[in-house]
């Protein structure tokens, strides 16, 4: 079969997948990407760049859709190229996200196309009302609405759709769910498992923590309201006095994925550290940036209590993880989490808004570890049941591509 994924950050969420597919010698397979770094062996990677920048001063609602369609524009003319070289796929699959699909159809009319849907904006029922206490400006709602434009076209491109969970896919207007198919991209468990005999140097420190040490841990891609991280700060001064032995270890950079920035360059980090100040002892939360998926799996593996916050917004594959590694999960009472996540089954809900919560529930894990033995086996068995990736998720992505080659 010839495979072709688009994708701007290529693998991102086709990691697996692209990764099962290229090592198939039957295969090919080739990808159209504007990453530098994207190899995987026997995968044939063409690079593109839009030609020029979004139009300055542009209407703010159509920035990113003409984003989109300059991203689209340059995806196409690497296709056309690809075309002319005698390459014709038996599908093809992208992320709609950055307008990269919503072309291809141009080039390989005949050829099944499948689109990677992550999220349908809403200015109700998700993450832009979701904190009471700041009201969206009526302008959110015109702007949210055009922002999918992109969505829209999207759908209107492909032949079908995934979404990673079922709360994504219920944000999408019911006359296009019925192309979208639920189909997550996996954990591998082999590779994410407990480890009783974990442990780790706290990277630039010479402190070395083990499995059963008294380990609170937050994962995110960036340290932002979004997921949380504001409440968790809040939390902290409660754990730390509760628990002399207690150590935090924070994974994740300055920069924003969602939401606002702050003024003046500011970072949340920054400011949540001046909000706290002598309150929180420093010397017990560890500040580890961005660190190799080898870290992150050990601090995992090591992890006594972990924090997964978020408002309704895409679940975070680092969630999932953290339950194939047998974390005790304390997570947001969120619909992306509570998708997951039973309360008192296989891990904690707390209120997101409430530091309080969060920190009594971390107590409660720290002080008894042994007390919730079960909820550890049971957030493991949740994903080995259900996002699996070799038994469960690649499995499906196969079925649905073979079904759409033979079409």
């Amino acid at each position: 079969m010839k495979i072709l994924f688009v994708h701007q950050n290529f693998p991102g969420q086709y990691l697996h997948l692209a990764r099962f597919l290229s090592a198939d010698p039957n295969h090919e397979v080739v990808v159209i990407t504007q990453r530098k770094a994207a190899t995987l062996p026997r995968v044939k990677t063409i690079r593109y760049q839009p030609s020029r920048r979004v139009t300055p001063n542009l209407h703010h609602y159509l920035v990113d859709a003409e984003a989109g369609i300059l991203n689209a524009q340059a995806v196409v003319r690497a296709a056309l190229d690809l075309k002319r070289s005698g390459f014709v796929p038996d599908v093809m699959l992208g992320h709609n996200g950055w307008g990269e699909i919503w072309y291809l159809k141009e080039v390989y009319p005949q050829v099944p196309l499948l689109g990677y849907f992550e999220f349908f904006y809403h200015l109700r029922g998700a993450d832009v009302d979701f904190d009471l206490e700041v009201s969206p400006p009526f302008d959110s709602g015109p702007r949210l609405r055009t922002k999918n434009l992109g969505n829209l076209m999207g759908l209107d491109a492909v032949d079908l759709g995934q979404c990673p969970t079922e709360w994504q896919k219920s944000l999408y207007p019911k006359r296009y769910q019925s192309l979208l198919h639920v189909m997550h991209e996996g954990v591998d468990t082999r590779a994410v498992t407990p480890d009783a005999t974990a442990h780790l140097r706290i990277p630039n420190t010479d402190i070395d923590i083990a499995c059963g040490d008294e380990i609170v841990t937050y994962v995110g891609r960036n340290l932002e309201p979004y997921r949380g991280f504001p409440q968790l700060m809040r939390s902290l001064p409660t754990i730390l006095s509760q628990r002399p032995n207690a150590r935090v270890l924070i994974v994740g950079g300055d920069e924003i994925s969602y939401g606002a920035r702050l003024p003046g360059g500011r970072t949340y980090k920054q400011a949540l550290l001046s909000e706290l100040g002598d309150s929180l002892d420093l010397n017990r939360v560890h500040f580890l940036g961005k660190v190799p998926y080898s870290v992150f799996l050990k601090i995992l593996q090591v992890s006594c209590v972990h924090v997964y916050l978020t408002y309704p917004f895409v679940l975070s594959w680092s969630m999932l993880e953290a339950m194939s590694a047998g974390c005790v999960i304390v997570g947001s009472k969120t619909q992306p989490v509570e998708e997951v996540v039973r309360h008192g089954e296989n891990g904690l809900l707390v209120d997101f808004f409430s530091p309080e919560q969060i920190a009594d529930r971390v107590i409660d894990v720290l002080k008894e570890p042994r007390a919730f033995a079960s909820l550890r086996h049971n957030a493991r068995q949740t994903i080995v049941n259900h996002y699996d990736l070799q038994t469960i998720c690649l499995p499906a992505h196969l079925q649905l591509l073979r079904m759409l080659a033979d079409r």
